[in-house]
């Protein structure tokens, strides 16, 4: 309580240099865990903000960003402000937007902090929102995509500051000797390769990659049976199957791929032992095109 409290002040004191306009020490802010922070008043026709990073491996980011969905949080207008990865880390925008798109809120604003802002980023961003909606079968709040920071008003002087800020930061200085570090070699026998190809990663493959590791890490599939490693690859052929990847030892191709087909490849093939028909594309000699899947419409989430 006393690190909350001492939290607290430390984010309304940050607001009142930066922003320049009063802030109260709302209670609640902290009372949804790391990545969820919300005011008192009611959510209804209320703003829901996503933060979107792209990976956090460790505890330390992860508190970083909830150190700024803090102080999203206590942003007029804004009812809640959540945490969420592209990649690797959790949760993911999927699960995040599962949070908020079956509330009450009228709007939900989703923040890149992405620098550079690729174009294909937002592309398969937009795609993903887009699927998602239909795949959910229900009317979500209204959606909207905050534009590249690099484009803000604010960005200039933002750099200018961190510039003038090195000053007072240490240099770093050469090692005085030189230390050479060991690796182990992994026992894990099962590969599988996400294709970071131009038309995959058009088609969402750095979702797809996000996803796969954040099930990798619930299942401990680097310890289950003979072990699974992952790892992103160029180009692996079938770029009209986008996104794809592949099982190994097996080879297995699957194209089309989802996160419900991840889930389904995990479980049934990773752990299972067996080729998900479905989404897998066996080497045949002749071109190939994408089948369309149809996904069943889950329920609506009960408010």
């Amino acid at each position: 309580m006393p690190q909350e409290r001492a939290l607290k002040r430390s984010v309304c004191d940050l607001f009142k240099r930066r922003f320049h306009f009063p802030v109260r020490n709302r209670s609640g802010i902290f009372a949804l865990g790391l990545h969820e922070h919300t005011g008192t008043g009611t959510a209804r026709g209320g703003k829901a903000v996503l933060l979107l990073a792209k990976s956090a491996f460790a505890a330390a980011p992860h508190r970083e960003m909830q150190r700024i969905a803090a102080m999203v949080g206590l942003m007029p207008g804004v009812t809640k402000a959540l945490c969420c990865f592209s990649e690797q880390g959790s949760p993911s925008l999927r699960d995040a937007l599962r949070t908020v798109s079956g509330g009450s809120f009228a709007t939900i604003v989703i923040v890149p902090l992405v620098l550079p802002m690729e174009p294909s980023f937002h592309n398969w961003l937009t795609r993903s929102l887009k699927r998602w909606q239909a795949e959910d079968g229900f009317a979500w709040p209204q959606v909207r995509i905050a534009r590249d920071i690099a484009q803000s008003l604010h960005f200039e002087p933002l750099l200018a500051a961190l510039v003038a800020g090195t000053a007072a930061e240490p240099p770093v200085l050469p090692d005085s000797v030189h230390k050479p570090e060991g690796s182990l070699v992994p026992a894990q026998k099962r590969r599988v390769l996400v294709c970071e190809g131009g038309a995959c990663n058009a088609a969402g493959a750095d979702v797809i990659w996000g996803h796969l590791r954040n099930r990798q890490v619930e299942r401990k599939l680097r310890l289950t049976g003979d072990g699974t490693m992952t790892a992103k690859s160029t180009c692996l052929g079938p770029c009209n199957l986008a996104p794809v990847l592949q099982v190994f030892p097996e080879g297995t191709y699957y194209g089309g791929v989802t996160e419900a087909a991840v889930d389904r490849i995990v479980e049934e093939h990773l752990v299972g032992g067996h080729v998900v028909s479905d989404f897998a594309y066996a080497p045949t000699g002749r071109k190939q095109r994408l089948r369309t899947i149809h996904p069943k419409n889950p329920e609506k989430p009960k408010i």
